[in-house]
């Protein structure tokens, strides 16, 4: 796994490391203060939520200069945030992610276009399978709130898989998971991460929050009149 250590001299190569690996972490990218106010409207009790750019924090955290001039130097200066997760486990929502790629856009309207399909509804919002193309152009950030160390279900990945497109379930099973890498992020850190970079994470072995802001970017319109959801 690529860890650069710190912002200040991560932007230059970072494009070429996310390309290459699918991934790439840099431990200071939030202030103690921003980290700090966010814990508070997220906090340990909270569960997981989706549609979270519609939260005033979250849009204002997407546009802030901490979190742009990293999507920039990857998704050039065009690029804009179009979906928010949160992401909590606790002793009281913890769970295990088997390995998968994300394969899902959340767009505002229904509309037949070849190559998206199936359609599904996720919290009341319309989520489409983009084509492969789509997908491997959406980059998302990882904002942790708390330290994702060992215990407490971080992240593990296939470095490099994103690279060989949408999985079958069959391709999946049989990719060599001892090659995975764990994932620990400081707190105030974050991770980069392709959607269709392999990846799955454990339940917790310790009651420990693990809570994480998840933010999707892309610099690409969608095609015949499709909209994303979010874009901001």
């Amino acid at each position: 796994m690529s860890v650069i250590f710190g912002k200040e001299h991560a932007v230059g190569g970072l494009k070429a490391i996310v390309e290459r690996d699918g991934l790439a972490v840099i431990d200071k990218c939030l202030d103690e203060a921003t980290v700090e106010r966010l814990c508070k409207e997220f906090d340990d009790n909270r569960h997981p939520q989706r549609n979270l750019l519609s939260v005033p924090t979250v849009r204002s955290l997407a546009r802030s200069r901490s979190v742009r001039e990293i999507m920039e130097a990857i998704l050039g200066p065009d690029c804009f945030a179009i979906r928010g997760i949160f992401f909590n486990k606790t002793r009281s929502s913890n769970w295990k992610v088997v390995w998968h790629q994300d394969l899902t856009i959340a767009v505002r309207e229904r509309i037949d276009v070849q190559g998206f399909s199936p359609w599904t509804i996720k919290n009341g919002v319309l989520h489409v399978q983009p084509p492969p193309e789509v997908m491997s152009e959406i980059l998302a950030i990882r904002l942790h709130l708390d330290e994702s160390t060992l215990d407490n279900g971080p992240l593990r990945v296939l470095s490099g898989s994103h690279r060989h497109g949408r999985l079958s379930a069959e391709q999946i099973g049989s990719w060599k998971k001892e090659e995975a890498v764990t994932c620990t992020v400081p707190k105030g850190g974050a991770l980069l991460m392709r959607p269709l970079l392999l990846h799955a994470s454990s339940a917790c072995a310790v009651p420990s929050s693990r809570r994480v802001i998840h933010l999707e970017f892309s610099a690409r319109e969608l095609p015949q009149g499709l909209n994303w959801n979010d874009r901001t």
